[in-house]
């Protein structure tokens, strides 16, 4: 198979566009942990801690998904410099290794969008509790 070093070159916008994406769900949780930390404070409640839990398994997945987004992005560089070097055995076995890394860093990202659902449809249940 021939793969020319415009291939690899193709992600770079996808890859940038969800690490940005990433990084914007880091930041609101971030947000979010640091407002709920200082409710806490203030007034434990026990639905605050099951919260507080589903917040950081929720970092820890934001976490895995930057890493194997930026690998992905890393691979994909390093795949165009040994294209460019005329290796196209090993450029396309790095790009096969980018590819699946950035499906890793999908599936994760699916994860997490299944544990906030999760989180909010907790809140919906304790709303639904007060009526």
């Amino acid at each position: 198979m021939e793969l020319p070093l415009t291939t690899p070159a193709l992600l770079f916008p996808a890859i940038s566009l969800l690490l940005l994406a990433y990084t914007n769900r880091f930041l609101t949780l971030a947000t979010l942990i640091r407002s709920l930390h200082s409710d806490y404070k203030a007034q434990p409640d026990p639905f605050t801690l099951v919260e507080i839990r589903s917040l950081r398994y929720r970092v820890r997945l934001v976490r895995d998904m930057q890493f194997l987004g930026v690998s992905s992005f890393l691979l994909c560089v390093v795949c165009m410099s040994v294209l460019f070097a005329g290796q196209v055995w090993l450029g396309s076995l790095l790009f096969g290794v980018s590819l699946f890394l950035m499906i890793c860093s999908l599936a994760f990202s699916v994860r997490e969008i299944q544990v906030s659902i999760d989180a909010l449809d907790l809140h919906l249940r304790d709303l639904e509790t007060l009526r």
